[in-house]
């Protein structure tokens, strides 16, 4: 039984499951927002690679953020969250209740330069923390700055259990050989299925004219007076030009207008590049190295030490998300250290894949079937002579 949960939305192997006999190891990002910059050089190294059409520059009131949110035409978006002393005061007490709820304690400022193990225990169900040592002094405890910027880039999170594959009627998102979701924009019939599928709110049909859910932002505008475009080439750092032939298997079409509008669109996780064995063209840009890429289990492994060491230090509000995999998508190809609750992120805290719910369905269906036969039996059996 666990083996067929499991294969719904617990701890699996996607690519084996996906019967790739000759599968690679799964690949992942580890998204460090405690170093991260807010320079958004991973938003224009996406856009460049993947010839995304530019979606809107408009400044949002609530924050210095001009993307907003993951969508079509933005497969990299970076938050930033303006924090008063008394909000870091409350992230860091959150860290600190999750500890005391039976999580390992936190290290001594002693013992801050030893790495502990990974494979902490889940806090809740999407995020973790890793086996520690000691107790955290008070004299440790860093001072509250007066302010400070939460600053993370968000991403697909090529979840063990994609929703957004297993609703597609068409068969347009495929599992790839390294365990990423991708989407065959040839196939893709617009249906939106996977839309309203995805727990992240990540996958979204590209919009037109008409932008983002009708808002100011416009994702996925149309390019009008150009028919090529300009890709930089991120191992090189070298800006070339193609013409309409490239623009045309690209995001453009040869009228200088976007195409795929009404096709469902997100991260590949550079899925070209991979196959050549380069980086995602965002970890290859980004300058503070908070974008790290490599196999999955080494980028786990790498998340726990970083919130083992931000912990010996004092930051009790250092915390994982998506390194659980028994949460509800079976974990995730894409692991953050966040700085506070996912919610201030724009994360969903519980986040669950809708198969997880299948054996229980069926389970009801079952007894409401019996039950339906057992009363027509009794009628048939009453109305006998």
């Amino acid at each position: 039984m666990d083996f067929w949960r499991n294969q719904l939305s617990g701890p699996t192997n996607p690519s084996v499951d996906a019967a790739w006999k000759d599968g690679e190891p799964r690949k992942g990002f580890f998204t460090d927002t405690s170093i991260c910059i807010g320079c958004k050089a991973c938003e224009v190294a996406c856009k460049e690679w993947n010839a995304i059409p530019e979606d809107g520059l408009d400044m949002l009131s609530q924050s210095y953020d001009n993307t907003g949110a993951l969508g079509a035409s933005t497969w990299r978006h970076v938050a930033f969250v303006e924090q008063s002393s008394d909000r870091i005061e409350q992230a860091r007490e959150s860290g600190r209740r999750l500890v005391e709820l039976g999580m390992p304690s936190l290290r001594s400022r002693e013992g801050s330069d030893a790495v502990g193990a990974p494979g902490g225990s889940p806090l809740g169900t999407a995020a973790t923390m890793p086996q520690t040592n000691g107790s955290l002094a008070v004299a440790d405890v860093p001072a509250l700055p007066d302010m400070r910027w939460l600053m993370s880039s968000d991403v697909c999170k090529h979840c063990t259990h994609a929703a957004c594959l297993d609703v597609c009627p068409t068969g347009s998102l495929f599992r790839s050989e390294f365990g990423t979701v991708v989407v065959q924009d040839d196939i893709c019939n617009g249906c939106g299925y996977c839309v309203a599928a995805c727990p992240f709110g990540v996958i979204e049909r590209r919009k037109g004219d008409e932008g983002h859910e009708n808002g100011k932002q416009s994702h996925g505008i149309s390019i009008r007076g150009s028919s090529s475009a300009s890709v930089v080439d991120a191992t090189t750092s070298t800006t070339q030009s193609v013409g309409s032939a490239h623009a045309a298997n690209s995001g453009f079409a040869n009228n200088g207008e976007v195409k795929n509008v009404g096709i469902a669109q997100k991260c590949t996780l550079c899925y070209d590049r991979l196959g050549d064995g380069q980086t995602p063209a965002c970890a290859q840009a980004c300058p503070t190295t908070s974008i790290k890429f490599g196999d999955l289990a080494d980028m786990r492994a790498a998340a726990q030490e970083r919130v083992a060491q931000l912990h010996g230090q004092g930051f009790t509000e250092a915390r994982l998300y998506g390194a659980d995999p028994n949460d509800g998508v079976g974990g995730t190809g894409s692991v953050f250290l966040l700085l506070d609750e996912p919610e201030v992120y724009g994360l969903p805290p519980d986040p669950r894949v809708t198969t997880a719910d299948l054996p229980d369905m069926f389970r009801k269906a079952g007894y409401a079937a019996l039950t339906m036969m057992a009363m027509a039996a009794a009628a048939f059996v009453r109305r006998r002579p």
